[in-house]
């Protein structure tokens, strides 16, 4: 796999600090039961990286000791980690809010069959994976029968109450683009998946959020291997949106990898970019972060372009 990270080094991106911190991004680990061509994480099923107990209680600790009011768990399929269940039941317990970035098909799976009803039970945000809401796109970018799958892992999870109307359990979807473009116009797009996924299948969820594709690990690699990387750069700097930079998540949110170690965020992670560019630093290490500068880099448009993108969808829509 080829490295787009050699590529991003030279950058001119505005420079941005942090905002109070109210979001912890934990990755759980690397290990996926998908390998899907818009991964910026590389994650797939032979992956090992997993956050052990010990790390996850250092989360817990961060916790107890700062102001955070949201956890959101993310992976590879972060259900996959055999800490999973224990960190969201001790994260609810503290009243926190716990949002999982599930990839649907995970709940079909073998040994995952009760997953839904423990997600309900302890009244986890689902934010689900469906690229496209037509099974070719999405069979071509997550792998063949991933689109039925997912329909069906929906369907499963509107009977739990999830997206339902007046219910408390929340379900939101996700939108990437299949190669080298912007997504559409967020609102626009989300009435033709709830009108789609209605009519076809009696699916209803939330919100969408339609996020940019960054040009890093896999989708990087993707780039480089296909002659598409330098357009797909200048694509992103010609529709920079300054307007998105007040709102872009690496102000509000800290990501916090499968061995402890922090960033401002997942993408950066990815990259190994330690916290404000500076040298690694452990979530044990953690002090005040307000007014810290960000670090960045040229991939840091990708959030900045369009509508802008975050872990909750466009910016500016």
């Amino acid at each position: 796999m080829r490295d787009s990270a050699p590529y991003l080094k030279d950058s001119d991106f505005p420079r941005i600090t942090r905002n109070a911190l109210s979001v912890l991004q934990v990755n759980l680990g690397y290990l996926c039961n998908l390998s899907c061509t818009h991964c910026h994480v590389n994650a797939g099923p032979k992956r090992t990286e997993l956050m052990d107990k010990k790390t996850v209680d250092e989360v817990l600790a961060f916790i107890d000791t700062h102001s955070i009011h949201t956890l959101d768990l993310t992976g590879g399929a972060p259900e996959m980690n055999p800490q999973f269940r224990y960190l969201v039941e001790q994260a609810r317990l503290r009243n926190v809010k716990v949002i999982d970035r599930c990839n649907l098909v995970i709940l079909l799976e073998d040994g995952y069959s009760d997953l839904a009803e423990f997600l309900a039970q302890q009244q986890v945000d689902i934010v689900a994976s469906l690229p496209c809401y037509l099974q070719d796109n999405v069979d071509k970018q997550r792998g063949k029968g991933t689109f039925n799958k997912s329909i069906i892992a929906l369907q499963q999870l509107n009977a739990l109450g999830y997206g339902q109307t007046d219910s408390p359990l929340i379900l939101n979807l996700v939108f990437n683009p299949q190669g080298a473009s912007l997504p559409p116009p967020q609102h626009a797009l989300e009435q033709a998946y709830k009108q789609h996924l209605s009519e076809q299948y009696g699916i209803v969820f939330n919100q969408l959020y339609a996020l940019i594709n960054l040009p890093i690990q896999r989708f990087g690699s993707v780039l480089l291997s296909t002659g598409q990387f330098d357009d797909y750069m200048k694509l992103l700097k010609a529709n920079f949106n300054p307007d998105a930079l007040a709102s872009v998540m690496c102000r509000t949110t800290l990501s916090v990898d499968w061995q402890g170690f922090v960033y401002d965020c997942d993408f950066n992670q990815m990259l190994k970019l330690p916290l404000g560019a500076k040298q690694p630093l452990h979530i044990t290490e953690v002090s005040e972060l307000l007014g810290q500068s960000i670090a960045t880099q040229q991939h840091c448009y990708g959030c900045t372009a369009g509508q802008g993108s975050s872990c909750t969808g466009s910016i500016t829509n």
